[in-house]
């Protein structure tokens, strides 16, 4: 009887005991879960935070940018890029210089309008602003090279930056480019996104527009283009104040012809037109004269 008493009074202590440690492990765990909500939930709020400081930049950012609507019919009179040029000649004591004279489409000739297309857009009547494709390609070009380089902006994204934007390569200015050529897109017919963009486009230093462009580097007007001079147009647009008929350039030969090759892929020349154009554009870019042309001066 005593034995059994001492036996039942032993066990009652380990259970006490046991239950005890149960209830203090159980009380601790509980104190720590307790304090990791209030680091998770202030670092919540710190992101929390953050994004709201980056929706609001962003919408800032979208509603400051301007609409495109007043361009269905009016010309803009000037471009930030000619704001531009303008400051930096004045910072480097140089006076402004601006050459432009506006032409419909209908006054350019028909060859010069395909060089510049297939130079710069081909699939410009196909997309709606931007060519994801090739703004793919780039994005990935860039990260491999560490920064954002020149290529997949379609004619739209150009005028849009020649219009509104500066010639930085930010991310910043890549994003408004991507959303007002949307705007473009949105507001303007494709004929109406091209007149601008040929009207605007920068062919030289201080000549905008391919009619001045003509007339100073061929001394015609944008209707007497023939396709060896469109092309020769077409590729100084990647860096138009340093490849000029007269600077030797040999990216610009290359590309004069390449234009050519393309326009004859896609049958806007036929062989012979495109083998003249080719003899051309040697002819331009190798600083020789036509054949017959000193007799006929001499004449």
């Amino acid at each position: 009887m005593g034995e059994d008493m001492a036996s039942r009074t032993m066990k009652l202590k380990q259970s006490t005991g046991t239950t005890g440690k149960v209830k203090q492990a159980t009380t601790g765990k509980s104190r720590q879960v307790a304090k990791a909500p209030a680091s998770g939930g202030w670092l919540s709020r710190v992101l929390m935070a953050v994004f709201l400081v980056l929706v609001v930049f962003a919408s800032y950012e979208y509603a400051s940018l301007p609409s495109a609507e007043p361009l269905l019919k009016q010309n803009p009179k000037l471009t930030a890029l000619m704001e531009q040029r303008v400051e930096e000649a004045r910072e480097a004591g140089q006076k402004p210089r601006r050459r432009q004279h506006w032409v419909g489409l209908s006054s350019v000739s028909r060859h010069a309008i395909d060089a510049v297309l297939l130079s710069e857009d081909a699939s410009f009547y196909l997309h709606e602003g931007v060519d994801t494709k090739e703004l793919e390609n780039a994005l990935e070009d860039a990260v491999r090279k560490g920064k954002l380089g020149r290529g997949a902006s379609t004619i739209t994204q150009q005028l849009a930056k020649n219009l509104w934007l500066s010639t930085d390569r930010s991310l910043l200015r890549k994003g408004k480019e991507l959303i007002l050529a949307h705007r473009l897109e949105e507001s303007l017919p494709k004929n109406r996104i091209l007149t601008l963009y040929m009207n605007v486009v920068e062919w030289g230093n201080g000549v905008y527009g391919i009619e001045a462009g003509a007339r100073e580097h061929f001394g015609v007007s944008a209707s007497e283009l023939t396709p060896a001079q469109g092309a020769i147009l077409a590729s100084m647009l990647p860096a138009p104040r340093k490849r000029s008929p007269s600077s030797g350039s040999r990216a610009l030969k290359k590309r004069a012809h390449w234009v050519i090759e393309q326009m004859e892929v896609v049958k806007r020349l036929n062989a012979e037109q495109a083998r003249v154009a080719h003899t051309e554009i040697d002819r331009i870019l190798d600083g020789k004269q036509p054949e017959g042309s000193e007799d006929e001066v001499a004449g």
